[in-house]
C-alpha cells in the first residue's frame, strides 16, 4: 500500500499541476459525451466516494461510493458546468481529503468488502488506492491537455494493458485479434484473428478508449472494432 500511496501523490500532484493551467472547462475530452469539466468534477465526487468507503471500511459508518448510478450521474451533470477554478479547487481539496483517509486502510482484513451502491457491486477495501490511482492515470489522460497514456509508468502500463485484456476477453462480442505489443510477446484474445501492434501504451489506449493513434493491423488487416463496454 505504501508504494500505492506513494504513487497517488506523484499522479495525483501531476494531474492538478495540469488542471492548474487549463480555461475551458467545455472543451471535449477522451470520454464520449463528457467535457472537461465531466471529468474533473468525476475525479472530484469518486475521491469523496472512496473516502466514504474508507469510513465504510475503518468505522463501519454503513457508506456506499454512491448513492445510486442515478445519483453519481446527476452529481457530475450538475457540477460539471462550472467554472474552472472552481473545478480545481473541487479536485484539490476533495483529493486532499481522500490523501488523508487511505492511510487509515493499512492493516485492514484484505478480504474485507465494501460496496459500489446499496445492493450493488462490491469490491475489496484493500483495493481502494490502486482504484484512485487507476482512475487519476485514465483520466489525467483523458483530459487532452498533454498526458497521454504514454506518461503513465511502465510498470502501470503492463499492468492495465493485462486488466484491458482480460475485460475485452470476458465479452460476449469480443472480436479474435492477437496484439503485439512493442519488445514483448504477443497477447491472443479468442481463437487466431488479425494482429495489432503498437507500443503498450498505444495499445492500451486503443483498448480502454477506442482510439486507434499508434496502433495498426499487421499483414494488410485492417483493426477489428472493438465493442463497448470492456
Amino acid at each position: 500500500m505504501d508504494e500505492t500511496l506513494a504513487a497517488l501523490e506523484s499522479e495525483t500532484a501531476r494531474l492538478l499541476a495540469t488542471v492548474a493551467v487549463l480555461d475551458d472547462p467545455a472543451a471535449a475530452s477522451g470520454c464520449d459525451g463528457w467535457t472537461r469539466g465531466h471529468i474533473l468534477t468525476h475525479l472530484a465526487r469518486n475521491a469523496d466516494g472512496l473516502a466514504g468507503l474508507v469510513r465504510a471500511a475503518v468505522d463501519g459508518s454503513g457508506e456506499t461510493m454512491y448513492a445510486s448510478a442515478q445519483a453519481r450521474d446527476a452529481d457530475i451533470e450538475a457540477g460539471a458546468g462550472r467554472a474552472m477554478p472552481d473545478l480545481a479547487d473541487d479536485l484539490r481539496t476533495s483529493s486532499a481529503r481522500l490523501a488523508q483517509a487511505l492511510p487509515r486502510l493499512a492493516g485492514l482484513d484484505a478480504g474485507l468488502l465494501v460496496e459500489r451502491t446499496p445492493g450493488g457491486p462490491r469490491f475489496r477495501a484493500a483495493d481502494l488506492p490502486t482504484m484512485r490511482l487507476r482512475e487519476v492515470l485514465y483520466h489525467h489522460a483523458d483530459l487532452r491537455a498533454g498526458f497521454d497514456f504514454e506518461d503513465f509508468p511502465p510498470d502501470l502500463v503492463a499492468t492495465y494493458l493485462a486488466r484491458e485484456v482480460t475485460a475485452l476477453a470476458g465479452l460476449p462480442d469480443a472480436p479474435a485479434v492477437t496484439l503485439a505489443p512493442a519488445g514483448q510477446e504477443p497477447i491472443r484474445v479468442g481463437p487466431s484473428g488479425p494482429t495489432v501492434a503498437g507500443s503498450p501504451a498505444a495499445l492500451l489506449r486503443w483498448l480502454a478508449r477506442r482510439d486507434p493513434a499508434g496502433v495498426h493491423a499487421l499483414d494488410g488487416d485492417v483493426l477489428p472494432e472493438l465493442p463497448r463496454g470492456s
